[in-house]
């Protein structure tokens, strides 16, 4: 069990703040909550980026219809249909390459342990070489590798992050494309929610589009911020990096309608 709190050490770190991240390194073990936040925090890159292309791709198609001067209906029929095909097509592919990469993982950790088991001096040999080649010398590398000889699954588990790049922990396929298509629905939706509203109040028709863009860029600005939960960027940069891009996006959209407006 960790003794300390990785998100407070992470907070020390952010603000470069020495003795915050000594407390946060000597406040004992963590308590039971943590791994279960950690457990969360697996699917923040899921639901962040289902989200952000989300709202980018709805958008893009409110703007193109807006440039184009089709009507509101046009706008939630495109909208809508974008937001539950796209949605679906990128869980899916989450889902499988998700799969795909545990399958790998597995694969290679399989084989790895076959050559421990039957090649150990090879094995030796490679984290030995690891070693020496990060400035740990020759004689300390050994000492260190005779350790881990004797602990195989720690030897194994080191062998594949040094050697292979993989980290051990199997992520879930279900819950990451679940993840991605819920973010992918629910920020999808808000470029086209006063679309909806204007059905029914007729008089917010008008400035249906001007709010949309309004809706959408406060959204892609806090998505921007939410995503240095795991970039470790200034959030306020990040949020304008989000904005500027879906803005780019939505603009070429725009004037793509606007110039294909007479096929309409």
């Amino acid at each position: 069990m960790l003794t300390r709190s990785l998100d407070k050490a992470k907070e020390a770190y952010l603000k470069r703040d020495i003795e915050a991240s000594r407390r946060a390194h000597n406040e004992g073990p963590v308590g039971e909550g943590e791994p279960h936040k950690s457990e969360q925090g697996r699917y923040i890159k899921s639901l962040v980026y289902g989200g952000l292309d989300g709202i980018i791709t709805t958008f893009a198609v409110v703007a193109g219809v807006a440039g184009a001067s089709l009507s509101s209906g046009i706008v939630l029929i495109l909208g809508f249909a974008n937001v539950i095909a796209d949605g679906l097509s990128m869980a899916i592919g989450d889902f499988l390459s998700t799969r795909a990469e545990n399958e790998y993982n597995a694969a290679e950790r399989v084989r790895e342990e076959w050559e421990v088991d039957n090649l150990p001096e090879g094995e030796r040999r490679e984290m030995l070489e690891l070693y020496e080649e990060k400035g740990i010398p020759a004689e300390e590398a050994r000492t260190i590798v005779d350790i881990l000889q004797k602990h195989k699954k720690a030897w194994i588990d080191i062998m594949m992050v040094e050697e292979l790049g993989i980290v051990g922990e199997t992520e879930s396929p279900l819950r990451h494309a679940l993840a991605t298509f819920f973010s992918f629905l629910a920020f999808g939706c808000v470029p086209l929610l006063v679309y909806i509203v204007s059905r029914f109040v007729p008089s917010v028709r008008p400035a249906a589009f001007a709010v949309a863009i309004a809706l959408t860029a406060a959204t892609l600005f806090a998505l921007g911020a939410l995503k240095v939960r795991f970039t470790d960027k200034n959030w306020f940069l990040s949020g304008i990096e989000m904005l500027a891009v879906g803005g780019i996006a939505a603009a070429a959209a725009y004037g793509v309608g606007e110039l294909l407006s007479g096929l309409a």
